[in-house]
């Protein structure tokens, strides 16, 4: 998908094929095999990877994720997103990626603590805070960025929080880091609502994924006057055509384990969280969930990619056909990178800002993108997705012009 979305904007920008040479492929990628001692006293050797697409404006960004399914391909493909995503909102980076081939479910705290610092000390030869700054993902936290960071440390011998971003807020982590992924969300949504005429007050929203991102958006969207109609996660989904309070399903989440189970609400499936009659649909839970096969049941006006690569090609031709804005992942999910870029300068610089500041300039970033790409999508008569994709090109083209080939 990440090499089929590039190709089409490079058609469109007439790019030329050197370019797109340099452009298609990661910089590095680094694979590393490193032993744990498991609590039993075995040792178990565990494969990881980083990978760094893009550094021509700035050093590389992205985040780590533990899983069984982490592949290299996969790796790969996220690192190049991440490049446009960072490009998109205009803050200088390049885009990278990393992961453990683990499944952190079944390891005790101090089996994934073992696991995190073998595993920071492996990637150190390219990680540092003026290289490759990693964040959480996937089954990461800002426990294990702290391990992270503390790892890079001791080798350095002074604290160096700027390696990584995500942090806890007592070793240089930032305000607002938390919401920020739906912060984003939001503000590009609004946006969105206004150019289609879609008052966001009593506007219906359906959240797949109630996770950070998913759970921080409903919350977010129902203070700003929202219906919040229909959530889910792994087990199961809810719904209910007058509306949820988030509060009350986070609080049932967190006692019983999942959204499932929510009185006065109707059981459906993850699936049809997509489906259910709504007016702004945020999929934010794993890729590739809007397919070919569901795009035409889709009700939703527009659709904001909370998640990273939800909406398969074919299914965007299927929703584009129908008149459904669809807010790419690279500029709808990117509050989260942008206010972890906000971390980074206030560790470099030590001076933090407050919630407030941050809100505040991460909304001119995300409202400025927005605009960009919008006016990207009217000069060339494309999709949001399309237009994104062309403007983060772009971008990183003519930074690795001006820069030139070195030697």
């Amino acid at each position: 998908m990440a090499v089929q979305q590039f190709e089409e904007a490079a058609d469109r920008l007439n790019l030329s094929e050197d370019m797109r040479e340099i452009l298609r492929k990661p910089k590095r990628e680094l694979t590393v095999n490193f032993p744990v001692r498991l609590d039993d006293g075995r040792i178990k050797t565990f494969t990881g990877y980083r990978v760094q697409h893009n550094v021509n404006r700035g050093p590389a960004k992205g985040g780590i994720r533990y899983s069984p399914d982490v592949t290299l391909d996969e790796v790969k493909a996220l690192a190049m997103w991440m490049t446009w995503k960072c490009a998109v909102v205009g803050i200088p980076y390049g885009g990278a990626k990393g992961g453990v081939i683990c499944d952190p479910k079944t390891m005790s705290p101090g089996e994934l603590e073992r696991l995190t610092r073998r595993y920071a000390t492996e990637i150190s030869i390219i990680i540092g805070p003026h290289s490759d700054i990693p964040a959480p993902d996937v089954n990461t936290n800002p426990q294990v960025m702290a391990w992270i960071m503390d790892t890079y440390s001791m080798h350095e011998g002074f604290s160096i929080p700027a390696v990584v971003t995500g942090k806890p807020l007592s070793i240089g982590g930032s305000e607002g880091r938390n919401d920020a992924t739906a912060m984003g969300v939001l503000f590009v949504t609004r946006q969105a609502a206004r150019r289609i005429g879609l008052p966001l007050r009593g506007a219906r929203v359906s959240i797949q994924g109630f996770g950070n991102a998913g759970s921080i958006a409903a919350r977010l969207f129902h203070h700003e006057g929202c219906k919040i109609v229909a959530v889910s996660d792994t087990r199961g989904g809810i719904y209910n055509e007058a509306g949820l309070d988030p509060a009350a399903v986070l609080r049932h989440k967190q006692e019983r384990g999942s959204v499932v189970g929510f009185p006065a609400a109707q059981q459906i499936s993850p699936q049809e969280v997509l489906e259910v009659p709504c007016d702004i649909l945020i999929p934010a839970a794993t890729e590739g969930v809007i397919t070919e096969a569901n795009a035409g049941r889709i009700q939703a006006q527009i659709i904001a990619e909370a998640a990273n690569g939800p909406t398969t090609p074919q299914a965007d031709r299927i929703l584009g056909r129908r008149g459904v804005v669809v807010i790419p992942d690279i500029l709808a999910n990117a509050g989260g990178v942008t206010v972890s870029y906000f971390e980074w300068v206030q560790d470099l610089q030590s001076f933090f800002w407050g919630v407030e500041e941050i809100t505040q300039k991460l909304e001119i970033i995300m409202n400025r993108a927005f605009a960009a790409v919008a006016e990207k999508a009217e000069q060339y008569h494309c999709d949001l997705r399309l237009a994104a994709n062309m403007l983060a090109i772009s971008r990183v083209a003519e930074a690795t012009q001006i820069r030139g080939i070195y030697p």
